[in-house]
This record gives C-alpha cells, sequence and structure tokens, in this order.
C-alpha cells in the first residue's frame, strides 16, 4: 500500500512508540500536519515557540527515559530550536528534531525560509540526516531513534524536504539497523571490572563521585546496592541528583562549585575516585592543578572519548554504566571474605566525613520578616508528592534546589545543567506534565528565567496540563548580582529587574490560578492552595533580595577554597 512522505513518517514514529509529538506548523511541514490532522495514534501539543517545543521533548525525554520528539518548520522555526538542541546535546538527552526544508530542487539557491539547519547544528547533534527520497524515510528514521537513544544519548535532526512528504512510496519499517562506524561498546570488560573492585578494596578513603549518565543509563539501582554493600560514601553532579538517595547517610549530596563542604572535602582527601558517568566537568573540578591530589581515579563512561579528557584516569572501563556496576556487585561478592576488613578500614574514612558534614552543613539563617528562598525549597519538598518531578530553570534558584531539595529518585530533577540555558523550566515541565498527566509536576524559577518562556502558560492551559511554577522573585538576575556583589564591588550592570510584574494577573490573563506570599508565615498557606488545585498555578514568592547561594568555590580555586559565609 502507497502513502505519501509525510504518513510515512509518522507510521514510523507510531513504529517507535512515540506517544507525543510538540510541534509548530509552517508552510514547510503544512503537508505533515495535513497528515497528524487525521492521525489519532499520537498526541500533538503545540508549544507557542519552537524553543520551547524543544525543551519540551527534552523534559519528556529526561522524565520518561524515552526518546524525545519535536516538529518545526524551516528557516526561523528550524532557527529557534537551536538552543533547545544544545541544551540536549550538552546533558546527553535522546532527541529526534524533525525540521521541514524547502523541495530538495531549491535547497542552496536561498528560496524561501530556506536554511541549513544541518549544518548550523552539526556541533550540537549527535547525528543529522536529511531525506532526500521517499524510499529512505523509514531505515533514516530507525537510525536515527537508533543512535539517539544508545550509547551515549544525544539530539538527531531529520530534514525533511517539502517534496519528499508530498511523493508516494511505500511503507516497510526495518526490525534492526546496522550502521558502519557506529558500534557503541555496552559491555565493560571483566578484567577492567576486576580490576576496579581490588582498588577500591584496598583504599582507605574511597569516594563514588556519580554524573548523569547514572541517571541515563537507569543505573540507581545497581548504583546504591554497590555504594551499600561496600559502604562508600558517594556524592553526585547536579545532573547526577537522584541517581542515589540522599537520604542516606552515604549521601555526601552535591559537590563542586556550590556543593556541599564534605563533599568537597571528601574528594580533596579521597585516595581513590569512582567516577559513574560523570565527566568532571570545571563546575566540578575547581582547579584542575589541585584537583584529588592524593586520588587514583577509576572512570566509568559509555563514552570513550569522555574518559581522560578532563583529568588523569588510571583505569579505565568503557560500558554502559548499569552493565559495568552489575558487574563489580558481583565481583564484590566474589570477595567476601574481605569485606568486613574493608568496611572497618573506612570507618576513620567515615569519620572524617561526618565531622565535616557537622562542620559545615548546607543551612541558612532563618528569618521571621523576609522570606528566603531555601524556606520555600524546603517547604516544597515536605508537601510535594514522594515521586514528584522538580524542574528549574538556570540560576540561584536552581543551586538552591539542588541544596534544598534532597532529590532520592533518578528522573525526578529536570535541570540544564551543561548548557544552563534560561527558560528552560517552564517547557521542560510541560513535557514532562504531558508524559505523567496524573504526577505532580513543578518547575521552580527565577523572575529572570520564567519570562524567557511564560507564553507557554498559554499551551498549559489549552492542554489542562497541571503544572504548578514556583517563582522565586528577588527582581535580579541573581547570580551574575552575586557574582558582581562578591568579585565586582557591588557593580550592578544590568542585573536588577525593578519593573513591577503581577504574577497573580498575568496568570488570570491565560486562565490559570496565582497565589502571593510575602512574608514567612504566607508560604505554606500559599503551596497548600496552589498544590490543590487541578489546573497550572503560578506561585510567587517575594524572596529576601540578597541573599546569596553558599558555599562557594569561586572560579580558578581548589574545591577546598570555599567561601562559606560573605
Amino acid at each position: 500500500m502507497k502513502m505519501n512522505g509525510a504518513r510515512i513518517m509518522l507510521e514510523c514514529l507510531k513504529k517507535e512508540g512515540v506517544d507525543t509529538i510538540f510541534g509548530y506548523p509552517g508552510g514547510t511541514v503544512i503537508n505533515l500536519y495535513d497528515e497528524i490532522f487525521s492521525f489519532k495514534d499520537i498526541h500533538h501539543i503545540l508549544p507557542r515557540h519552537e524553543q520551547a517545543g524543544t525543551h519540551a521533548a527534552d523534559g519528556y525525554a529526561r522524565a520518561t527515559g524515552r526518546v524525545g520528539v519535536c516538529i518545526a518548520t524551516s528557516g526561523p522555526g528550524a532557527t529557534n530550536t537551536v538552543t533547545g538542541i544544545a541544551t540536549a546535546y550538552m546533558d546527553s538527552i535522546p532527541m529526534v528534531i524533525i525540521t521541514g526544508q524547502v523541495p530538495t530542487a531549491l535547497i542552496g539557491n536561498d528560496a524561501f525560509q530556506e536554511v541549513d539547519i544541518i549544518g548550523i547544528t552539526r556541533p550540537c547533534t549527535k547525528h543529522s540526516f536529511l531525506i532526500r527520497d521517499v524510499k529512505d524515510i523509514a531505515l533514516t528514521m530507525k537510525k536515527a531513534f537508533y543512535i539517539a537513544s544508545t550509547g551515549r544519548p544525544g539530539p538527531v535532526l531529520v530534514d525533511f524536504p517539502k517534496d519528499v512528504q508530498i511523493a508516494q512510496g511505500e511503507f516497510h519499517y526495518p526490525d534492526t539497523v546496522d550502521i558502519r562506524g557506529y558500534k557503541p561498546n555496552l559491555s565493560g570488560h571483566p578484567r577492567q571490572v576486576e580490576k576496579a573492585v581490588a582498588m577500591i578494596l584496598e583504599s582507605k578513603r574511597p569516594v563514588m563521585y556519580v554524573g548523569g549518565g547514572a541517571v541515563l543509563g537507569g543505573a540507581a539501582e545497581p548504583l546504591t546496592i554497590l555504594a551499600k554493600n561496600l559502604t562508600v560514601p558517594v556524592t553526585t553532579t547536579l545532573m547526577g541528583l537522584g541517581a542515589f538517595p540522599e537520604s542516606d547517610d552515604l549521601s555526601l549530596g552535591m559537590l563542586g562549585m556550590h556543593g556541599a563542604y564534605c563533599a568537597n572535602m571528601a574528594m580533596t582527601h579521597s585516595d581513590l575516585i569512582i567516577a559513574v558517568g560523570a565527566r568532571f566537568d570545571d563546575r566540578v573540578t575547581g582547579k584542575l592543578s589541585t584537583f584529588a591530589p592524593h586520588a587514583k581515579i577509576i572512570h566509568i563512561d559509555v563514552d570513550p572519548t569522555s574518559i581522560k579528557k578532563n583529568v588523569r584516569v588510571d583505569l579505565p572501563i568503557v560500558g554502559d554504566v548499569k552493565d559495568v556496576l552489575t558487574k563489580m556487585i558481583k565481583q564484590a561478592e566474589k570477595n567476601k571474605d574481605k569485606l568486613a576488613a574493608f568496611e572497618t578500614a573506612l570507618e576513620p574514612w567515615h569519620g572524617d566525613i561526618n565531622a565535616w558534614k557537622e562542620k559545615h552543613p548546607i543551612a541558612y539563617k532563618h528569618s521571621n520578616t523576609t522570606i528566603k528562598p531555601q524556606f520555600v525549597i524546603e517547604k516544597l519538598r515536605e508537601l510535594s508528592n514522594e515521586d514528584a518531578i522538580i524542574s528549574t530553570d538556570v540560576g540561584q534558584h536552581q543551586m538552591w534546589t539542588a541544596q534544598f531539595f534532597k532529590f532520592n529518585k533518578p528522573r525526578t530533577l529536570l535541570t540544564s545543567g551543561g548548557l544552563g540555558t534560561m527558560g528552560y523550566g517552564l517547557p521542560a515541565a510541560m513535557g514532562a506534565q504531558a508524559a505523567f498527566p496524573e504526577r505532580q509536576v513543578i518547575t521552580i524559577c527565577g523572575d529572570g528565567g520564567v519570562q524567557m518562556n511564560i507564553q507557554e502558560m498559554a499551551t498549559l492551559v489549552q492542554n489542562r496540563l497541571p503544572v504548578k511554577i514556583v517563582i522565586l522573585n528577588n527582581n535580579f538576575l541573581g547570580m551574575v548580582r552575586q557574582w558582581q556583589e562578591l568579585f565586582f564591588d557591588k557593580r550592578y550592570s544590568s542585573t536588577c529587574m525593578e519593573l513591577p510584574i503581577d504574577y497573580i494577573k498575568l496568570a488570570d490573563a491565560y486562565g490559570a490560578k496565582g497565589f502571593l506570599a510575602t512574608k514567612p508565615e504566607e508560604v505554606e498557606d500559599v503551596i497548600r492552595r496552589g498544590f490543590a488545585e487541578d489546573g497550572p498555578v503560578i506561585m510567587e514568592f517575594k524572596i529576601a533580595r540578597e541573599e546569596k547561594v553558599l558555599p562557594m568555590v569561586p572560579a580558578g580555586a581548589s574545591l577546598n577554597e570555599m567561601v562559606l559565609n560573605a
């Protein structure tokens, strides 16, 4: 049975198990949208901006572990997706982005709304395709989903010319795909695993340093089992939060620039770091020449190019982190005779860590007159559901969330780590809510970032997506202001946002509900009222204007050179 290319594309998405797509129509995808009109197997959500649609697909992917899908037309529609694509690329999020393109005969002729989106996005996609023939659609889409979701995940762009959408062809979807030159190694080498366990059992001050790869690789369970079996303390990056329960005694919390004192001190004094799905980002290592000066490093990652890229590594293990950790559990069980002695040998190390936890815990000064943002985060944590999904924008509120929310489950924090994209939080929450209509989804934003995609309030209302939007409003671009205060003599250049915005009226204008708290005693009531509403809600909190995110490792400083009070 023959069908047009647009219909073949939708049938491919159906074969891949796609149930939701986020897209914005336009001239070069109008044929695709004509097929979407009568295609009942996939739910389409219309964002109010293509960047937001891309972030929504990203949020969907992070929350579910499946490939997120978005559509944009050519030209400005395609270029509007670039920030969302780069955000996903930096954080290794599996996505397929379908962009319309002018007819193949016009490519390269500067046709109306033509742009080389493959060339533009080549540095921030895992791979990209230009479909030139209707016969190639099915195999191309099979490859796109395979590449996006295997190995180190990432965004794949598919450019889809208008004439290929119109052309007729037969639909045959391949069961498997074999791509020459792309053979990700998923199985950790047994000998390397054996060496890793031996190194751990010989160490006296080990630390497991866990990144976003543990979340993306579904490795939370074996990670937790291994850490508990060996009684090795665990610290996570921002992207790794939730991979190991922060309520556990072995948890050190987040490390790095705004990490916990105990985590940074543990890394500094460790004699062995077991890095799991982490890339030794500059926000984690601080000054590289002084990073973990006494430690040997075991680095586990599915992406061989991430190993040894930033730091020296004593033992590399290339493979899927879940596979490697599972093998390490089995290997540790073979050394049961050594485990009791090893646990005893770690007692002084745990004593040091507990002393660091007590000396400088993550804390803040309470106020009876001004709302402290940390207090709002704590109340949100107390009153939200155990499996609530939290998204954030980028800035101070992001770090306060990381410090005070205490994540115990993977895929419950959606945040832009690598690119640091303001405007990410609201549309990402939209994507997560579309994936899980019955779960509680909360986005925590600053008054700067929330305005970058505030138009998606209309999408939430139209699609009955009950996202709860928390705005920590200090009338500043808070993180930049903090740096200006600490390092630029309080010269607040272009960071003060004094124009008063009535977010309660704004919520009403979109057909949603809004609540405001200006005093500490109003915080809990506003949260309870917001959570009780069936639809989307804005909860605004007027917070202390010059509250800072502390601790803080200044740029270029070592991890143990933390600003603890200011």
